[in-house]
Formats: C-alpha cells, sequence, structure tokens
C-alpha cells in the first residue's frame, strides 16, 4: 500500500473514530411499530436485495418452500434421525452444522439429531447438563425444550414472549435499525436508528445481542428462562439487559478456555470486548458487511486485503517491516495469512469443527503450556512440539521475547 493511501486511511479511520466517540443516542419511536424487512426493502432496494441472499436472512428456511435448503442425507437410515422429512418445519443453519426445527402446538422445538456440515455426517443434538446456564431450568427431554425461550429472540425480528409471533423469522432490517413504523410514515434520520452513528460501545451491542453467551439480568421472567436479552432493541446499552457469561481464570469451561478466550461458537462479542480492536473504537463492520458482500462471512474485503487496510508498515498499529518479515513465512503461505495467527479456529461449533477466536491476541506455545489453549502454530505444524515453536519463535529478532515466552521442550 503507498504511503499517501495508508495516511489517508489512518486520517479517515481518526475522523470515525472521533465522531463515534462523540455520538449521541438517536431517540426511540414513541411508539415501536414493526413492519418487516420487505417493507424495508421497497425504499432501500440495493441494500435488501443483497440482504435477502445472506445468511443473516435465512438463518430458518422452511423446507416446504424450499425443500433444497434441507442439507442432511436422509436417504439412508441412522439411529441417531428419528424424524422424517415431513416433520421439518424449519432448517437452521448451512455453514457449519443445520437443525431442525418441528412445531407442536404453538412451539418449535429442536430435532435430536443435527448435520455436520464439514465432514457430512449425523451427530446428535442434545444440551446436556453441567453445559449451558439454562439446561438445569429445563426437563431434559428435548421437546419439552421450546425455541421460543432458548433461540428464538436471536433467530427472529421481534419475537414476541406473549403472543409467540415473530414479525419476520431471520435477522431482518429491524433487528439491528430499530422498529420501522414511524420512519415508513416520515422518513428521517431522527426516527431509525443507524448503527454507525451510535457510540462505540451501543454500535457494537447491536452485533452482541446475538453474538455473545450471556443471561438476562431478569432471570426468570414470568417464570420463563430466556437465553437472549429479552426487551433489548437498537440503541439501548445492551449491559441494562444481559450479562456476559463471567470466566475464573486459569479455569476451563464449555464457553471459555483457562486465559479467558471463547471455547465455544456464537461468543465473538465475548472476545471482541477483550481485544485493542474494541478499546480503540473498531466496529463489527468495520471488518463485515451484513447486508451481504461476495467474500467469505461477509467481509468487506477478501483475506489479508482486509487487514492491511489499517495495518501496514507505515501505519501506527503496525507491523513493522515487511509481510515476511512480520510472519516468517512465504508472502502467500497459510503461515502469512494475518488470520492464521491472530485469529486461530478454536471455539467449537460441532464435532471437529471450529470457527476463528476474536480477541486478534497472538496464542503462544508457552501459553498453551500454561493453560492448555491451542496454539496456531502447533495447530498447523501437528507433528512439532510446543517446546520446538517457543525455541523457533525466540529465533525471530523482531518478536520479544517477553512476550512468547519461553516453552518447555
Amino acid at each position: 500500500m503507498k504511503s499517501s493511501a495508508i495516511l489517508s486511511t489512518a486520517v479517515a479511520y481518526t475522523v470515525s473514530i472521533f465522531i463515534a466517540a462523540s455520538a449521541q443516542t438517536p431517540p426511540q419511536p414513541p411508539e415501536r411499530e414493526f413492519v418487516g424487512s420487505q417493507v424495508c426493502g421497497a425504499c432501500h432496494s440495493g441494500i435488501y436485495g443483497r440482504w435477502k441472499n445472506t445468511r443473516m436472512a435465512n438463518i430458518l428456511v422452511d423446507p416446504r418452500e424450499r425443500p433444497e435448503a434441507i442439507l442432511g442425507d436422509f436417504s439412508r437410515p441412522n439411529p441417531l434421525v428419528t424424524f422424517r422429512k415431513e416433520d421439518v418445519v424449519f432448517t437452521y443453519g448451512s455453514k457449519w452444522k443445520q437443525r431442525y426445527f418441528t412445531k407442536i402446538g404453538n412451539d418449535y422445538f429442536v430435532l435430536p439429531a443435527q448435520w455436520d456440515v464439514t465432514n457430512k455426517t449425523w451427530n446428535r443434538y442434545y444440551v446436556e447438563p453441567g453445559t449451558d446456564w439454562w439446561v438445569q431450568h429445563y426437563p431434559a427431554g428435548q421437546m419439552q425444550r421450546p425455541t421460543g425461550p432458548l433461540c428464538d429472540g436471536c433467530h427472529a425480528t421481534n419475537y414476541n414472549i406473549e403472543t409467540k409471533q415473530v414479525t419476520e423469522w431471520n435477522v431482518g432490517c429491524e433487528k439491528c435499525h430499530g422498529a420501522g413504523g414511524q420512519h415508513i410514515k416520515a422518513p428521517a434520520n431522527s426516527n431509525m436508528v443507524n448503527p454507525n452513528r451510535l457510540d462505540y460501545v451501543r454500535a457494537v451491542d447491536v452485533c452482541m445481542q446475538c453474538h455473545s453467551q450471556g443471561q438476562p439480568l431478569e432471570t426468570p421472567l414470568n417464570g420463563v428462562y430466556y437465553d437472549w436479552p429479552v426487551g433489548y432493541q437498537p440503541g439501548d446499552r445492551l449491559s441494562d439487559y444481559w450479562t456476559l457469561e463471567e470466566h475464573d481464570l486459569g479455569e476451563e469451561t464449555f464457553t471459555h478456555w483457562p486465559d479467558g478466550s471463547a471455547h465455544k461458537n456464537r461468543m465473538q462479542g465475548n472476545d471482541f470486548v477483550t481485544s485493542v480492536m474494541y478499546t480503540k473504537g473498531v466496529r463489527c463492520w468495520s471488518c463485515h458487511d451484513v447486508h451481504g458482500t461476495g467474500h467469505n462471512a461477509d467481509l468487506i474485503k477478501p483475506g489479508n486485503a482486509l487487514c492491511l487496510t489499517c495495518h501496514g508498515p507505515e501505519s501506527p498499529a503496525g507491523p513493522r517491516g515487511t509481510l515476511e518479515g512480520h510472519t516468517h513465512h512465504a508472502a502467500h503461505s497459510a503461515g502469512s495469512q494475518c488470520v492464521a495467527c491472530h485469529m486461530p479456529k478454536i471455539a467449537k461449533t460441532i464435532a471437529d469443527v471450529n470457527v476463528r477466536s476474536h480477541t486478534f491476541r497472538f496464542i503462544s506455545p508457552a501459553t498453551t503450556e500454561q493453560y492448555k489453549i491451542p496454539n496456531p502454530c502447533i495447530s498447523c505444524h501437528q507433528d512439532r512440539t510446543n517446546g520446538w515453536a517457543g525455541a523457533e519463535l525466540l529465533k525471530w529478532q523482531n518478536v520479544s521475547p517477553w512476550r512468547v515466552g519461553r516453552s518447555s521442550p
């Protein structure tokens, strides 16, 4: 990247942080009237057209309308699959795993087998005791754990806990921008939430309402235990409704590695708020565009091109020198991908499939020795030891020995 482009990027970034820091929370409409994304699309057709093809817009799919949405192999008998395709009223997920919802009365339930998309195999679906906090408050039977209080607050827009109805299934426009009724009647910036105009805490809260592990501050609510922040709306402060899962340093739990990093999926928010990125005012959409892009994970740019927008030899955020000098790997190799070392796949989503950490911290072999958290060196060089990796790092003259520590051979 040319120095003028880097300077321009740095100035724009600094200005955006200053604006974010001085932003005011926009006033909420006096009456929240939800209208659905299709209504929003009448005026915002370009964004709506991109969004409707994203995973956000297709978390739950009705297979009666789109039979191809079912990814699981129902053609051969499997002891885990005790249900038929015809029992499935919604598919949930399509990237790493796919679960299947059925409907009994006014409630939906997750059927007891899930499809591993990566390994193309069936796995049991059942939340075991001693895992998620809510398990102890629900019966053991899978068909006695409705999705309404446990799932649908994030998988739908405007889930009504009294009527069990939604404005729309999936993450619609109003999930991030708030109710659109007043805006439809009199379009103005003042009666619609734009997360980009919120202060950085409330801005990131919009994503964290679903991308975090925690518990509602008020629980139970009317005798029901909810696993999502009931009452929260974009523009609110999430901490008024939700508390993140606690962690004790050195303890490995269902949700956390001993160093405090996320141990399981849907914890991007838990990770991110511990990062330097967060404290500097970076927002989720600095990297992702949930309206849809052509890149994996709806990234704004692919691979290193995204990271190098803000990081580079002439940027205060570094790193200094060339890419190869920083990574000690060939420029176009897997070892020179920024995410390989700074976003390792250590958060479990299903079986042996992991998703990326969002702390952006490098996990050294010495940290693995102390806390047993996987590090990117040995995750790639699987035939080597932490001792070997630690010794190699100490040879890197541009790496502080005080930061990488020492590992036993």
